[in-house]
């Protein structure tokens, strides 16, 4: 059985200023996902499902999944604020996407296979893929052992501005311990912190951090369900609040209810987090297609 790739794609990209998910960075305006989607299948990948709105699900298609239906099979699912489980309501001044967690719980009835999650807008390097495929193809489908790839975190910072990390505390077995939601780093002065609610953190810059490439089985769907009904009964009326996938990790984690295998291959991480991050990518592109690690135009045949 090959597994899945989800992409979290509906996310809002109130930082970088336009609908980052699709905005090109390749020759021939291909997005960043592109090259995440060619990786996986160069890795064994045999489906992908992307997470995305349905305000913007016709410029999705007409700008990725036309290319990309030739060559893998594709689906898409519809992250939507209104989509809460039963005895929960919309409060009037949601506006804001529920998080992560919620953002895979969407893909429940479609994903009956291992699965790799990530972020549409982060490049994670081909290695990556083929290291979570290997552990994918390797566990039983109904057990709760995943992984995840880790970054230095030093690695993954914006020159344009704070990013948000979740920071992981891992074992001499590379066994994920825990993982805390870093929600303002920022460089200053040479030194690495947290800035957020007022409190100032310091971090070394050798962390590993989750950027969200997970490797889970289809019993993760239960296990989001769970801790987002929770996080729904304390957190439902604050505008802002959002469940991130670390956060359920660290609760499985907590509970013995999963463990999480931190895959350290090697891979490069880069993504656009601001719209001024955009000049880089498309280097980091450029300097790989001229390396011949990708050919000139992604989907032809």
């Amino acid at each position: 059985m090959k597994p899945t790739l989800l992409i979290m794609a509906a996310g809002m990209g109130s930082r970088y200023g336009a609908l980052k998910q699709i905005d090109g960075v390749g020759p021939n305006a291909e997005a960043i996902m592109d090259y995440s989607i060619y990786d996986a299948i160069q890795a064994g990948f045999g489906k992908v499902v992307f997470v995305i709105r349905k305000d913007f699900a016709d410029q999705f298609y007409t700008h990725v999944v036309s290319n990309v239906e030739k060559f893998i099979d594709c689906q898409c699912v519809f992250q939507e604020l209104d989509d809460l489980p039963e005895g929960f309501s919309l409060p009037e001044m949601r506006t804001k996407p529920w998080g992560t967690a919620h953002a895979i719980l969407t893909a429940k009835d479609v994903i009956p296979e291992p699965f790799a999650a990530i972020n549409a807008d982060d490049f994670y390097g081909r290695e990556a893929y083929f290291a979570v495929s290997d552990f994918l193809s390797k566990i039983n489908v109904n057990n709760n052992n995943y992984c995840m790839v880790g970054y230095k975190i030093l690695n993954t910072l914006s020159d344009s501005g704070s990013v948000s990390r979740g920071v992981c505390e891992v074992d001499a077995n590379n066994m994920l311990i825990s993982t805390i939601e870093r929600k303002n780093i920022i460089k200053l002065e040479d030194k690495l912190y947290d800035l957020y609610d007022n409190e100032r953190f310091m971090l070394k810059g050798d962390e590993i951090v989750s950027m969200n490439l997970w490797g889970f089985t289809p019993l993760f769907f239960a296990q989001i369900e769970n801790s987002f009904k929770h996080f729904l009964t304390e957190h439902i009326n604050e505008p802002k609040s959002e469940l991130f996938i670390p956060t359920v990790i660290y609760e499985l984690l907590k509970s013995h209810n999963a463990t999480v295998e931190v895959l350290n291959c090697g891979a490069k991480w880069f993504g656009v987090t601001y719209h001024q991050d955009k000049q880089y990518v498309m280097d980091s592109i450029k300097s790989l297609i001229a390396n011949n690690i990708y050919p000139e135009k992604l989907w032809t045949k």
